[in-house]
């Protein structure tokens, strides 16, 4: 028995190994069980661009309809905020996305959203997790035409969907018209026939259909987007970059130099441009890996800031109870007051875009307004492929108090919301988390200066050993 587990957002494994047709059945008749104890009676289904999408997406419609739920599914790839957005606009109960978002090629996965638009609350994932039968209970399945016969199974078109609701809150004309030029690297995945619709002058790049990504992690993180950024910098009618991952939930973008923007910086020009400039008000809910120049700025701007434990579904959670203006992570997840509950890297894209259009100014100028208001800063993040048995004894350290200094960085305090976040001196910190769902040691610092990131980096490296 395979034990199938979420971690921090949904269930991913290598396929052909523990990602196979019978355990999808497991996962989906678990998925189908909840939806009926709850009251439910419909659910929506998308895929993204990931080897045998479509056939695991088959397996799970069948699975509901095995159980009597119908099921709205799209033939075509879609983004996860395309899903999520269907679950809202079809009053379904659930819906289920496979994907594994920005994980490696080799990787398949399985993400629950709830009928509000975004990730399933926590509480919920147990609630399915719980009933997850030990093997596979079902072998004679429904045809997708015969449920189609029987009423259970609608095909519905996604992307219009999604288009109605970005004409419905952006002005495209003016996008459109502004002059600025943007080059979009879908990095393979379900990103690239809507912005593609969106934007049609987009220069764009890995805008085809490669279910193994070119054999890397389609992650929009600068070490995987340099020939995005190459592209950039030997044009220079191009204005500025944008990248999604896989299931086109995160967002990654470059300035007219080609230099990396990233989801820090994006965060701060969100709140920046809806409250000064739209005059919209909420809390900010980060998670603990985003920079404090967050809380910064909504000190200065009088907004609520609350941080929460990695992972988008406990950014969610608050923001359908809870009057939210943004929430994101480091990572590039982030959402925005007037859309749903849920990160969507295309819709982040053009509201930074129509801060572009609407002001004449470059993403530099913009970011420099913002460290007008809280300071220059630099993050990195490093990802390090250890064996598991001395992750774990990084971890332990951490949680023994073990270090005191890194390097000639001497440790004032610690915050352990999720994972452990060492503040150093003068806005500098490093923070150390296993990953919630690959075999990895993350860890991340916050310095003045690229240069002194980099020294606080190395400095942590060689004291885990």
């Amino acid at each position: 028995m395979t034990e199938i587990k979420f971690g921090t957002d949904g269930w991913r494994a290598i396929i052909a190994k523990e990602y196979t047709v019978d355990n999808v059945k497991r996962i989906a008749t678990a998925t189908a069980l909840w939806i009926k104890q709850n009251g439910g009676n419909s659910m929506v289904l998308g895929y993204d661009c990931r080897f045998a999408g479509l056939m695991f997406a088959q397996t799970t419609a069948q699975i509901m309809g095995f159980h009597g739920i119908k099921t709205y599914f799209d033939k075509n790839f879609s983004s996860t905020p395309m899903v999520s957005l269907g679950v809202v606009k079809l009053k379904a109960k659930m819906g289920v996305v496979i994907t594994a978002s920005h994980n490696p090629p080799s990787y398949n996965g399985y993400k629950l959203k709830s009928e509000l638009g975004g990730p399933s609350i926590p509480k919920d994932i147990d609630a399915v997790e719980a009933l997850i039968p030990d093997h596979n209970i079902t072998d004679v399945l429904p045809s997708m035409e015969e449920m189609e016969n029987n009423g259970l199974l609608h095909y519905i078109n996604l992307e219009d969907l999604y288009m109605e609701e970005v004409e419905a809150n952006f002005d495209l004309d003016l996008i459109r018209n502004s002059g600025v030029v943007c080059a979009y690297d879908a990095m393979y995945g379900a990103g690239q026939n809507i912005v593609r619709r969106i934007l049609p002058s987009a220069v764009p790049l890995h805008c085809d259909i490669n279910p193994g990504f070119d054999g890397q992690a389609p992650e929009p993180i600068h070490k995987n987007l340099k020939e995005l950024s190459d592209l950039i910098k030997n044009n220079d009618n191009i204005s500025c970059g944008l990248a999604n991952d896989g299931d086109a939930d995160r967002i990654g973008m470059y300035d007219e130099d080609g230099v990396f923007v990233s989801s820090h910086q994006i965060l701060l020009l969100i709140v920046h441009y809806l409250f000064k400039y739209k005059e919209m008000t909420g809390k900010v809910v980060v998670s603990f890996s985003v920079t404090d120049k967050l809380k910064k700025l909504c000190e200065l701007y009088g907004l609520d800031f609350q941080v929460v434990k990695i992972g988008f579904k406990h950014i969610a959670e608050i923001m359908i109870t809870e009057d939210v203006l943004v929430g994101g992570e480091e990572s590039g997840g982030i959402a925005a007051k007037g859309h749903i509950p849920e990160r969507d890297g295309v819709w982040i894209g053009l509201v930074i875009l129509e801060f572009m259009a609407k002001t004449g100014k470059s993403i530099k100028e913009l970011m420099e307004d913002v460290y007008g208001l809280v300071g220059h800063f630099a993050f990195d993040r490093d990802d390090l492929h250890i064996a598991n048995d001395k992750k774990w004894k990084i971890i332990e350290n951490c949680k023994n108090g073990t270090y005191k200094k890194f390097g000639d960085y001497t440790v004032q305090h610690v915050e352990t919301i999720d994972g452990f976040k060492f503040y150093l001196a003068d806005d500098k910190w490093v923070m150390i988390r296993p990953s919630g769902t690959e075999p990895v040691l993350r860890v991340y610092a916050q310095g003045p200066s690229e240069d002194e990131v980099s020294n606080i980096l190395s400095s942590t490296h060689a004291t885990l050993g």
